[in-house]
């Protein structure tokens, strides 16, 4: 369940430095060198990454997905809101509340 109070389509999201990040076959994999783990965002989440490079607002975010993507308003929100929550929680972006 998404804490509402952290993360909202309000915030500005931005990468939170010091991953490694590569393609492999298409996925964004990453190794956080200060946690030590290993993600794969997929190719979806690739492309968000890539997107918050520079601080973007999360409805911004959304707005563009929207743009490139068939999906519902809702659908998308909730997705991307809970994509932000598992980074937000494994501390891998800055979140400009």
């Amino acid at each position: 369940m998404i804490d509402s109070s952290v993360v909202s389509k309000n915030n500005v999201i931005t990468q939170k430095k010091g991953n490694i990040v590569s393609d492999m076959d298409g996925e964004t994999v990453m190794l956080s060198i200060e946690k030590g783990n290993y993600y794969n965002l997929g190719i979806l989440g690739g492309v968000i990454w890539s997107l918050i490079e520079e601080p973007i607002k999360i409805d911004d975010l959304i707005g563009k997905l929207m743009s490139e993507y068939e999906v519902q308003q809702q659908e998308c929100e909730e997705e991307v809101l809970s994509f932000i929550y598992a980074l937000y929680n494994e501390d891998l972006i800055l979140l400009d509340m």
